[in-house]
C-alpha cells in the first residue's frame, strides 16, 4: 500500500495548482511563499435559484492542507464539478476485490491505491468525488490515526460494521415508519427485542424517576405512572422481574464512595493496654466500635476516620450527600469508601487507631465522668454467638454486668422497650434467589446496645460540660393508652404512640431511651451525623476550631435528610425482595399474629416475614394467630394480599 512521507508531501506541496484537502473541503494551491501556501477553495457553493459559487482564498501553513493527489489540475471547478453515477457499484466492487484476498481484507489502503483498483487509473480531476464518496461509503473506513499524519488511508470494514451502518441509515430514513410500527407493538406488548430495546430508554428513564414524563408512553396511550411504566417493563421483557429500582429512584449509588481518605496519619496516641472487643454478626466487614472493661472505667473505642475526613472537604461533602451507607439486601453502598475499611475499621489490622471515650460509672451504672481519647489499641473481632458463649469469661464478663444495670438504670426512666421480629434477606447475586431468615438474637446483642447508649450518653454529657456545640438526638415521651395489650399486639401499639426522634443544638432528654443527654457517635463509618460528632471532638480536644452552632445543625440536617431517605429506600428495598420471595414460594403458608383492629379490619403481622397485612373476612382478637398464604403478588405497586389458609 502506497501512504506519502512527510518529506514527499512538502516537496509536492511546493507546485502551483495542486488539489489539496482544506478544513475537509477541496482547495488548489494557488501561490507558493516560502513555508506557507495562499489556497483558493469555494466559500459559497452555487445554488439551484441560480446564485453563482463564490470562491475566497486563505494563506495556510503546510500542517492545515493534505495533499489529494500528486498532479496539479486545470481548475479547482474541474475539481468540484467531477461527478460518476456509478461510484456507489464501483467501490462496492472494490471492496468485493479486496475481501476476495484474505490477506488485504482489513488491511489499510491508500487513496490512490483505492482509485487504481476502481477506475484502472487516478487523474487529480477525480481526486475529491472519491474522496468524498469514500468517507460517505458504508464498505470503507477513514483511518484516524493516519489522518493525524496527513495521509489518506482507508480500512476496509467488516460485514457486520456494514450491516449496522445500512441498518442506521435505514432508521434515519425512515424514521416515522419504524416508529408508529414500535408504538404499536409496545401497545400489544410485543416487542421484537433486543432490537426495540433502545426504544425504551426513555420509559426506563421515567420509571427510574429521571424524567418527569414518558413522550412513548404517552404516544401508546398507556399510563404515566412509575408504576405503570415498571410494570411495562417487566411485561415487555425489558427488566428482569426482580430488578430492583428505588435505589435509582431516589439517587443513591449502587456503588460506594469513591474517594479514598489514605492512611491514617501520624499523631500521639495513648496506647490503651489489654484487649478490646468488637462484636458484630458474622457477616459485618465494616467493625467499628470496641469495647473492654479495665477494672476501674469501661472503655469504648470508636473508628476514627474524622482523623482523615476534614470538615467541608470534597469526601466530607460526599458524605454528607449521602447521609449514611445505604444497606439494602444486594449488599452495602457505603459513604465512605471501601478501602477505607483496611486502616479505619477496628480489628482488621494487628493495633487499631480509635476515637475512645473512657467512661466512669458508678454502682448503678450511672456516668460519673468521661474522657474522649486518640488511641492505639489491641482488638479482637468476635460474634454475638461468640460473646454469648464467653459471658463468663474475666473480660467479658463485667461488660455484662454494666449493660445490665444500665438497662434497669433506663426501665426506672421508663424507658420503652419494643420486641418485634427482625430477618436478614438474603439475595443470591447469580440466581437472584431469595432466602429470608430470623434475625439471630443474643443477650450479647443487647449488652452492645446497651454500652452503645452509655456511649452516646457519655459523649453527650462531655459536649454539654465542655460547653461544645453538638449534635444531641431527643425524644418527647409518648402517651401510652392504660392498658397496652401483651404479645405482638402490645409492641404494636406503643410503636403508634412513639414520638419521632429530634437533631438540635440544645441537650434534651431521649424519652424512648430514658435518658436525659444523648448523642449519637458510635458509627462514623456508617452515619454522616456521628463523623460530624467525631469532628467536633476532635477539634476540640486539639484545641483547633470548632464549628459554630448554626454551621454544625446546617451540615447535620443535611446528612440526616439523606439518611432518612436512604432508610426509605432500605424499607422499599427489603419489600421488593421480600415480595420476589413470596412470588419464588407461592405454596408456602405463615403463621400471622393480629395486632390492631379498627372497625371490620383487622390488621396481622407475619414474623416470619416482618410483613403486615390487613384483613376484612375474618373475625379475631389481638394476638389471635391465623395461617395465610400470599396471592395478588405486584412488584410495581409493592402490594401482596394474603388469605387465610
Amino acid at each position: 500500500m502506497t501512504f506519502l512521507k512527510k518529506s514527499i508531501i512538502l516537496k509536492q506541496l511546493m507546485e502551483k495548482n495542486l488539489v489539496v484537502l482544506y478544513k475537509n473541503q477541496p482547495a488548489i494551491i494557488v501561490q507558493v511563499e516560502s513555508d506557507k501556501f495562499v489556497v483558493s477553495y469555494c466559500s459559497q457553493p452555487a445554488t439551484s435559484t441560480g446564485k453563482k459559487a463564490v470562491y475566497s482564498e486563505q494563506k495556510v501553513r503546510e500542517k492545515d492542507i493534505i495533499p489529494l493527489h500528486p498532479k496539479t489540475v486545470k481548475s479547482l471547478e474541474a475539481v468540484l464539478n467531477f461527478s460518476n453515477d456509478k461510484i456507489g457499484q464501483q467501490l462496492s466492487e472494490t471492496y468485493e476485490l479486496l475481501q476476495s484476498d484474505e490477506s488485504t481484507a482489513t488491511e489499510p489502503i491508500s487513496l490512490n491505491d483505492i482509485a487504481e483498483l476502481t477506475f484502472g487509473s487516478f487523474e487529480p480531476e477525480q481526486s475529491w468525488f472519491l474522496y468524498n464518496s469514500l468517507i460517505n461509503s458504508f464498505e470503507f473506513e477513514q483511518s484516524q490515526d493516519e489522518l493525524k499524519n496527513r495521509n489518506l488511508v482507508f480500512i476496509p470494514r467488516t460485514q457486520e460494521q456494514i450491516q449496522q451502518l445500512k441498518q442506521k441509515e435505514y432508521e434515519k430514513n425512515n424514521a416515522a415508519q419504524i416508529r408508529t410500527e414500535f408504538i404499536q407493538r409496545l401497545k400489544n406488548k410485543q416487542l421484537d427485542l433486543p432490537n426495540d430495546s433502545k426504544y425504551m430508554g426513555e420509559v426506563e428513564a421515567f420509571a427510574l424517576c429521571k424524567t418527569d414524563k414518558s413522550k412513548t408512553l404517552q404516544e401508546a396511550n398507556l399510563k404515566q405512572t412509575i408504576e405503570a411504566a415498571h410494570k411495562l417493563l417487566i411485561e415487555t421483557g425489558i427488566w428482569n422481574i426482580t430488578k430492583n429500582p428505588f435505589p435509582t429512584r431516589f439517587g443513591f449509588s449502587f456503588e460506594s464512595a469513591k474517594e479514598g481518605l489514605g492512611a491514617m496519619p501520624e499523631e500521639k496516641r495513648f496506647v490503651v493496654p489489654g484487649i478490646a472487643y468488637a462484636i458484630d454478626n458474622e457477616h459485618s466487614t465494616d467493625p467499628d466500635d470496641a469495647v473492654s472493661f479495665d477494672g476501674e472505667y469501661l472503655w469504648v473505642h470508636i473508628a476514627d476516620p474524622a482523623s482523615s475526613v476534614a470538615p467541608d472537604s470534597s469526601i466530607d461533602v460526599a458524605a454528607r450527600n449521602r447521609g449514611t451507607t445505604l444497606y439494602i439486601p444486594e449488599g452495602a453502598s457505603r459513604m465512605l469508601c471501601e478501602n477505607c475499611l483496611e486502616d479505619y475499621a477496628l480489628g482488621l489490622r494487628e493495633n487499631s487507631k480509635a476515637l475512645s471515650f473512657k467512661i466512669k460509672l458508678d454502682e448503678e451504672s450511672q456516668i460519673d465522668d468521661c474522657e474522649v481519647l486518640k488511641t492505639c489499641v489491641n482488638v479482637k473481632c468476635i460474634t454475638y454467638a461468640q460473646a454469648q458463649e464467653q459471658k463468663d469469661s474475666a473480660e467479658l464478663k463485667p461488660l455484662f454486668e454494666i449493660a445490665r444495670k444500665n438497662k434497669e438504670r433506663r426501665e426506672k426512666n421508663n424507658a420503652v422497650t419494643i420486641q418485634m421480629p427482625e430477618v436478614d434477606i438474603i439475595v443470591d447475586k447469580e440466581t437472584k434467589k431469595v432466602s429470608i431468615e430470623p434475625s439471630s438474637r443474643f443477650e450479647s446483642n443487647e449488652m452492645v446496645a446497651e454500652l452503645m447508649i452509655i456511649t452516646g450518653e457519655a459523649a453527650a454529657r462531655f459536649a454539654f460540660k465542655n460547653k461544645l456545640p453538638f449534635p444531641y438526638v431527643s425524644q418527647e415521651s409518648p402517651s401510652f393508652p392504660e392498658n397496652v395489650p401483651e404479645g405482638y399486639a402490645g409492641s404494636f401499639a406503643k410503636i403508634k404512640c412513639m414520638r419521632k426522634r429530634s437533631v438540635g443544638i440544645t441537650p434534651a432528654p431521649h424519652a424512648g431511651l430514658g435518658v436525659s443527654f444523648y448523642s449519637q457517635v458510635t458509627s462514623p463509618l456508617r452515619r454522616y451525623s456521628d463523623l460530624i460528632a467525631h469532628q467536633q471532638l476532635r477539634a476540640f480536644i486539639d484545641g483547633k476550631r470548632v464549628m459554630q452552632k448554626d454551621e454544625m445543625l446546617e451540615k447535620v440536617a443535611a446528612g440526616d435528610a439523606a439518611s432518612i431517605a436512604a432508610r426509605k429506600v432500605s424499607r422499599l428495598s427489603e419489600t421488593h425482595w421480600k415480595l420476589i420471595y413470596l412470588l419464588q414460594n407461592p405454596e408456602k403458608t405463615y403463621e400471622a399474629y393480629c395486632i390492631d383492629i379498627r372497625g371490620s379490619e383487622f390488621q396481622f403481622l407475619i414474623p416470619e416475614l416482618d410483613m403486615q397485612t390487613t384483613l376484612k373476612a375474618v373475625s379475631a382478637k389481638l394476638n389471635d394467630k391465623l395461617v395465610l398464604k400470599a396471592t395478588n403478588i405486584d412488584i410495581p405497586n409493592q402490594t401482596a394480599d394474603f388469605i387465610p389458609v
